[in-house]
């Protein structure tokens, strides 16, 4: 067998070792190619930096295909009804938009989500933070389930005027949505988002009406009534915009602080580095972000002809998977790639994508990861974790099931 052979044959997904630690798997794959041909999944999976920063750039490459192919003319079977919800709660996601829809959206998006509405969200993201590690001082808690997910949905609500008594609703919903996502989601799971976003897109636009009739302010009542050039938001643009704020921007943050304080207890003298105040907490989040990141994986579709990777050659109608994991861990870029380094301070990691579709959240998710790192490091110097951490059993969004942990 080649070096690729043996590669291809160690990253495998239903592994559940590899699902807790997958990045000696991904190291075997980014150096034996940095493209490769990957059977189970029917994509090219792209493993090192450079090409992953290229490749999320080049317009010969899509998020869809049906702007421009039809199934059909891709070698796809056509949409299974049955999920007809899912995709409807996608259709306008600017995650998987292409110009001229992805353009004019995300261009008024972000005159309603501005860099000062973000700042002004600090003072509510502190007091959060404060209120919340109140509840768990001087006893063992679960850093995910009694802090960073109702820390990151409480900012996503005050964010878009949505009730706190909401919350456990939304997560619910977000945690079956995500779900399809994965490389090896069932019928069931499929079933369960379909029924979830659904149910979501329904509660968003019962809450558009309310903000037109009461407006105040907000993320809602902006994304309402944003105007450029005559041009505003359809209700359905603004069901799509908000969940996948809400998705997107919960999934990465709980998982980010989770993932990132895990590490940082695995390697102590990394946390004690903030609790000395050598480095300071929006430096360390970049660290994070890179070391162990939330979204391991970005897909998209060749759309041209001439596309190549590395002198591989691509046809149209191909799909390639781009692994953000292990172009975050390329030696090629970090010194030191498996290393976790607080005080290394490189935004230029691929945590949030990049081109087009470039989180636009990413502003609101660093500051969120800064307060609450901050937060947690003021009350809690001596944090300490109480019993083994374990990963869900996914590859594509990485995440802890919990963090048990005494202060």
């Amino acid at each position: 067998m080649t070096a690729v052979d043996d590669a291809v044959a160690g990253f495998d997904l239903s592994d559940p070792d590899l699902l807790q630690n997958p990045y000696h798997a991904l190291a075997a794959l980014r150096e034996a190619a940095p493209v490769i041909w990957y059977e189970p999944s029917n994509q090219w999976l792209v493993t090192r930096w450079a090409d992953v920063h290229s490749a999320l750039r080049d317009r010969r490459l899509g998020r869809i295909f049906e702007h421009r192919y039809t199934f059909e003319e891709f070698g796809r079977p056509d949409p299974d009804p049955r999920w007809a919800a899912f995709r409807e709660h996608e259709r306008w996601n600017l995650l998987s938009l292409e110009p001229p829809d992805h353009t004019r959206i995300r261009s008024l998006i972000s005159r309603a989500f501005t860099p000062r509405s973000i700042a002004d969200m600090r003072p509510f993201m502190e007091r959060t933070a404060a209120d919340l590690i109140e509840t768990v001082r001087d006893r063992e808690f679960d850093l995910l389930g009694d802090y960073a997910q109702p820390y990151s949905v409480a900012v996503i609500c005050e964010l878009l005027g949505v009730p706190r008594s909401e919350t456990l609703q939304l997560l619910d919903w977000s945690h079956a949505i995500v779900k399809m996502y994965e490389l090896t989601t069932t019928d069931a799971q499929r079933e369960a988002a379909s029924v979830a976003a659904a149910e979501f897109m329904e509660f968003i636009r019962a809450h558009i009406v309310s903000t037109r009739a009461n407006p105040v302010d907000g993320l809602m009542s902006r994304l309402v009534s944003v105007e450029e050039e005559g041009k505003k938001l359809t209700d359905d643009e603004i069901v799509c915009t908000v969940i996948v704020l809400l998705n997107a921007g919960h999934e990465a943050t709980v998982n980010t602080i989770g993932n990132g304080t895990n590490a940082m207890l695995d390697q102590r003298d990394q946390w004690q580095r903030l609790v000395d105040g050598e480095v300071d907490t929006a430096t360390a989040v970049e660290e994070l972000l890179r070391y162990d990141g939330a979204l391991q994986l970005f897909e998209r579709w060749v759309l041209e002809d001439g596309f190549e990777i590395a002198g591989q050659p691509i046809p149209v109608g191909s799909e390639i998977a781009m692994l953000f994991g292990s172009a975050n861990r390329d030696p090629r870029k970090f010194a030191g790639p498996d290393a976790l380094d607080v005080g290394r301070g490189d935004p230029t990691h691929i945590g949030f994508g990049g081109g087009i579709h470039f989180c636009i959240g990413a502003p609101l998710a660093r500051l969120e990861l800064d307060v609450s790192l901050a937060a947690l490091v003021r009350a809690f110097p001596d944090l300490e974790r109480t019993a083994p951490a374990r990963f869900h059993d996914a590859f594509v969004i990485r995440g802890l099931t919990e963090l048990r942990v005494h202060g």
